[in-house]
């Protein structure tokens, strides 16, 4: 017999919209559960960001199918009242439900042991397409500590797996829904601490509090040596020097001009943050980087990196505090430069001979012309740079103060006053004024050791 489409009959005969058949609960891959996701999906706001990509996945079935959830079925609060007719379907639906569970229940019982493998393999999902079994989120703010990582590029999808992995969601279903729902949402690369049993809603919440991002802060001072740089990283990042020092090794690769001795003077000084499990490669490829975006910046052309640096370098050593006189000491070193006139910097002097942490020198110092960056026996600037210029003697290097002056001493070593001459006779006095600040105290003479 024969049954038009859309009569009674064949509504008694076709399977109810929703209701799942044997084939839906254990057809392999859960062909009757990914349905109902894509049909949530479809009609979810579609994120941005990570998140809209994973919801791209959920609508074209590339999540994984153990990762998706039966959608919900109160959807129509608001709606325009039900028919008759939608009405019986919607009694026959859940007396045939009812059915399905007694008969399920039967069956297991009925098989014994092979039964209860069998629930145990599809159990989830039997109870999804029956709407029964307990919730697929946990409750609350969680307990514990746990600490996670979103890497750069990862998706939606992506966090609710390891949220999952981790222990700190229920299930990936709960927290990938949540983000259907959360149009707005996107994820910072980095290290998360959060806790273990956290509700969906909880971890989303965490995972956009800034306060629950784990880093590690550096702070390199301006002036500083590269060899200094490496134990404040060490001791901030937990990475032992001598990984800094084996990754500065590749100095160029790292993008440090060809010309260039060393790193030396490519570090940018600054304060940074870095993700744990970071490498030593990536935290100096992050200064050097640094370093090249402030030239840039600038107008240092990358053919001029390596000059203005070691200038910059030489200025950042030798001055004090006074910005002001940092662009008048580049003047003087411009000035000797034009005439021919060697440097005569006792900071290049004490840098050749492993003294980074002085400027004084000895006259036997001084005379060694085998120190190559000894600029009182070498002509012309020294052959890299002494130390890690900041932005104001990059600025100084390429911006000094117009002025004639050919000499400069500090006669204040404690508050860094400068006097700047032109001849040297007035040189010779602001030498005698330095020696006896000096002379006048055992703490001033500390400085000057």
């Amino acid at each position: 017999m024969s049954h038009e489409p859309g009569s009674p009959d064949d509504d008694q005969r076709r399977p109810a919209p929703g209701e799942p058949s044997w084939d839906e609960i254990f057809q392999p891959g859960g062909a009757s559960e990914t349905a109902r996701v894509e049909q949530v999906e479809q009609h979810a706001p579609a994120p941005r960001s990570g998140v809209a990509a994973a919801a791209e996945q959920a609508r074209t079935g590339q999540i994984p199918q153990q990762q998706a959830a039966p959608a919900g079925r109160r959807g129509r609060r608001g709606a325009e009242p039900l028919s008759a007719r939608e009405q019986q379907r919607r009694r026959t639906r859940r007396r045939r439900r009812i059915a399905l569970l007694v008969v399920l229940l039967v069956f297991i019982a009925g098989v014994g042991a092979t039964g209860a493998v069998v629930y145990h393999q599809y159990g989830d999902r039997i109870n999804a397409i029956l709407g029964v079994g307990e919730s697929n989120d946990y409750e609350g703010e969680g307990t514990g500590e746990v600490t996670i990582a979103i890497q750069s590029g990862q998706i939606g999808s992506d966090v609710a797996t390891t949220l999952a992995k981790a222990g700190v969601t229920k299930t990936y279903t709960a927290f990938y829904r949540l983000l259907l729902k959360s149009p707005d949402v996107s994820f910072e690369p980095g290290n998360y601490k959060l806790k273990k049993q956290m509700s969906a809603k909880s971890a989303l919440a965490a995972l956009q509090d800034p306060k629950n991002r784990v880093q590690n802060t550096v702070l390199i001072p301006e002036g500083f040596s590269a060899e200094a740089a490496f134990e404040q990283l060490s001791a901030g990042t937990g990475i032992p020097i001598a990984d800094f020092q084996a990754a500065a090794k590749d100095y160029v690769a790292l993008g440090v001009p060809a010309e260039a001795p060393s790193i030396e003077g490519f570090l940018f000084p600054a304060t940074y943050t870095f993700d744990p499990g970071v490498t030593a490669h990536d935290v100096l490829a992050k200064l050097v980087a640094e370093m090249n975006s402030r030239l840039d910046k600038a107008g240092v052309a990358p053919a001029d990196r390596f000059k203005v640096v070691t200038l910059a370098s030489i200025v950042q050593r030798e001055s004090g505090p006074s910005v002001e006189d940092m662009h008048k000491i580049a003047r003087v070193f411009e000035n000797r430069l034009e005439m021919g006139m060697r440097l005569q910097s006792d900071a290049t002097v004490a840098y050749g001979t492993g003294h980074t942490d002085r400027v004084t020198t000895t006259g036997a110092e001084r005379g060694d012309a085998s120190n190559k960056y000894n600029t009182y026996a070498n002509d012309g600037l020294p052959i890299g740079p002494i130390g890690l210029p900041g932005a104001d003697a990059i600025d100084s290097a390429l911006h000094p103060t117009p002025g004639p002056w050919l000499y400069f001493v500090a006669v204040n070593l404690k508050t860094g006053e400068t006097r700047f001459s032109t001849t040297i006779a007035e040189h010779d006095a602001a030498v005698k004024e330095w020696q006896a600040w000096c002379r006048e105290s055992d703490e001033n003479k500390a400085y000057c050791a």
